[in-house]
């Protein structure tokens, strides 16, 4: 059973906008998802835990480092709730999204090293191209880029 948190250790929802930079519409959002669960006061307002201000920050730095909104659901589902995550649930989390973050690294490189070639090239032929796909069999995974040529 968790223990009945004191009024010291929940914020408002506009408190919370102000203290992350998010909408108040945003925060909603993040709530509708399951990222961060308010409790609901006697007069059906949102209070947050004050920790609840990490798990937000966390998903916007982890948007800006392309994580999908599903893994960032899957990892902040790893914190704990009702309590503040303490060093080691975020190196758990920190671990476990350092493999994702190096392959879109190493994705990214190789795109920048090809990138003058391909654009530069203007050869517009698919004979020649170094980005051919011979019998179109990516098309199968559906529209757009499928793969980084390495």
């Amino acid at each position: 059973m968790t223990p009945r948190p004191r009024k010291t250790d929940l914020i408002s929802i506009g408190e919370m906008a102000r203290r992350t930079g998010l909408s108040v519409s945003a925060i909603r959002f993040y709530e509708e998802k399951g990222l961060v669960e308010p409790i609901r006061t006697g007069g059906n307002q949102r209070r947050f835990f004050r920790s609840d201000i990490r798990r937000l920050s966390f998903i916007l730095i982890a948007q800006q480092l392309g994580l999908a909104l599903a893994d960032i659901e899957q990892e902040i589902g790893r914190l704990p709730q009702g309590r503040t995550p303490n060093a080691r649930d975020w190196q758990k989390i920190s671990r476990s999204i350092r493999g994702q973050l190096d392959n879109k690294i190493a994705q990214l490189t190789k795109t920048r090293d090809r990138l003058d070639g391909c654009i530069g090239c203007g050869c517009l032929s698919l004979a020649k191209c170094q980005l051919y796909n011979k019998d179109d069999h990516l098309a199968q995974r559906g529209p757009g880029p499928r793969q980084v040529l390495g």
